[in-house]
């Protein structure tokens, strides 16, 4: 596989603001600690003091790691987190079956890449990278379902609660439908084989779900954490307690998110007064301050300020944060130095930074995940038929037909020589008119006006009639972007890993490894 780099601009694709963080626009400085470049982690790396648990949180590791065989790599990584030398390289995402889109398999390949990275560049130093598994998300409906090219592929269940917490025991359907995707050939008889191991071996989705990234992505050394833990959440309770009681994010991040659209910028997320969930088994709601008591939403559980404080002491891991918070309890309880995330995730992330500042913990270098379009070699060929770009690809269906018109037929279409040529004849009587009467010189400028739109009118209508004439070449184009843009979206967000590792095996992940630069800031096209 080969890969060749495109700006991220030129995609089409991301936010001004995202394109404005990793382009170094001063406006948003005050938002982030450290800058996406070498120099930034130079000064990141000097200024990083952790003081969470080091041997607790390896310990925990260790236990969660006891039900599957990880590789060397793996074990080294996580005695490796005792070491006052080691940081953490973390990306994060919900458990979606399969691994969901491919976005999921890039934010992990970005973390690994910019481990290794930054080994080179600071070899005094160790770095992990780390999948957050998102266990205490309780969203089902957003990841039981697969796309698998132009089918959906969707886990039936009844589940309820932490999403790390569902038991896999009616997963089997889902399953079987799955590897009957995947066929007999040798690639899909592979993947087949890790996703059965990792889904019937295991009966939580958390479990399931760390043996098939493992199975993936354990040769590289990544390290799947689930913080949905007693020991790793009491680190946290402090602020838990703090938090809720005193509700602090709230404003703090409001008044950042205004800061933001001050500058034109649209945040991504919303706080709340109280932004923690109570969760039990089958149980996540969102807490809520009713007079004096802290009522948990849609049932009879309530507490006071003193029970709750009480509550939160003895069982820290019942109360889960949401997605402004889950960011602080992460770097509580790991070394980290930086983030790994899509375009929202750095939106949000940017409106955090006053609340690690309140709540005194690190925050880390913010970088966005690599992004990518896979071209099969049929793709390929056919771009190359057709004269389309990489680049190209990235115009809507409309301005990619029009542009090869235009480029296929010549000048033809194009009347702008016409429509100057219109502007001086116009300019010319409006000027005499003007001598004789200046109110004719509005005249005048009506009749350019009219004139003008006629040709542009006329132009359109030469564009369809030569587009007529190229049918065939414009419904190949057409199914050129469906293929490469499933749904009119980035590739990446709708399809799954199943049908390119039927055709490439573990050498798709390989290749990612290769070609994948962290911080080059570039949209990565891959021809396959």
């Amino acid at each position: 596989m080969q890969a060749k780099y495109i700006s991220y601009q030129q995609t089409n694709a991301f936010s001004s603001i995202v394109l404005d963080y990793i382009g170094g626009k001063a406006k948003l400085e005050d938002f982030y600690k450290y800058s996406p470049t070498i120099q930034g982690f130079e000064k990141a790396i000097a200024e990083r003091k952790f003081s969470g648990d080091r041997e607790l949180l390896t310990r925990t590791l260790q236990r969660q790691y006891m039900h599957i065989e990880p590789s060397a790599l793996v074990l080294s990584n996580i005695a490796l987190l005792a070491d006052d030398r080691t940081f953490t390289i973390t990306t994060g995402h919900q458990l979606n079956i399969f691994t969901g889109p491919l976005y999921f398999i890039y934010k992990i390949v970005t973390a690994i890449n910019l481990a290794r990275d930054l080994k080179k560049q600071f070899p005094d130093y160790n770095f992990v990278p780390v999948y957050w598994m998102a266990t205490e998300d309780h969203d089902f409906e957003e990841i039981n379902h697969v796309k698998l090219e132009d089918k959906m592929l969707t886990w039936q269940s009844k589940a309820t609660g932490a999403t790390g917490r569902i038991s896999t025991k009616d997963f089997t359907e889902t399953l079987v439908a799955y590897k009957g995707f995947l066929g007999i050939s040798g690639n899909g008889d592979e993947l087949a084989k890790k996703v059965e191991k990792a889904y019937t071996n295991n009966k939580k989705l958390a479990d399931a779900t760390r043996e098939l990234v493992d199975s993936l992505f354990g040769e590289y050394g990544l390290i799947c954490t689930d913080a949905d833990d007693a020991a790793l959440k009491a680190q946290f309770a402090p602020v838990i307690a703090q938090d809720i009681l005193e509700q602090h994010s709230f404003e703090l991040i409001n008044t950042t998110s205004k800061r933001l659209e001050e500058k034109g910028y649209k945040p991504q997320v919303n706080p709340r007064e109280i932004n923690f969930f109570y969760m039990d088994d089958n149980l996540r709601e969102r807490i809520v301050q009713e007079g004096e008591l802290f009522q948990v939403m849609n049932t009879e559980i309530s507490f006071t300020k003193d029970s709750l404080t009480a509550e939160i002491k003895s069982h820290p891991e019942r109360f889960s944060p949401n997605v402004v918070m889950r960011p602080v309890y992460q770097e509580i309880i790991l070394p980290n130095l930086a983030y790994i995330g899509g375009g929202a995730e750095v939106t949000y992330w940017l409106q955090l930074k006053a609340n690690f500042d309140y709540y005194k913990v690190a925050y880390p270098v913010l970088i966005l995940r690599n992004s990518a379009i896979v071209i099969d070699e049929r793709s390929a060929r056919k771009m190359q038929i057709l004269d389309i770009s990489a680049t190209d690809l990235f115009d809507t269906d409309e301005q990619l037909k029009n542009k090869w018109v235009k480029a296929h037929v010549g000048d033809s279409l194009c009347l702008d020589d016409e429509q100057r040529a219109i502007r001086a004849v116009f300019d010319q009587i409006k000027l005499n008119s003007y001598k004789i009467d200046k109110t004719l010189s509005l005249s005048a400028e009506a009749a350019k006006t009219k004139s003008l739109k006629l040709v542009t009118n006329l132009e359109k209508k030469l564009l369809r009639a030569e587009k007529r004439k190229h049918t065939t070449s414009l419904e190949q184009i057409s199914q050129l972007k469906n293929k490469l843009f499933p749904s009119g979206v980035l590739q990446e967000r709708v399809l799954n890993i199943a049908p390119v590792y039927v055709l490439y095996g573990e050498d798709f992940i390989n290749s990612l490894v290769r070609h994948f630069k962290p911080l080059d800031h570039k949209f990565t096209v891959i021809y396959a």
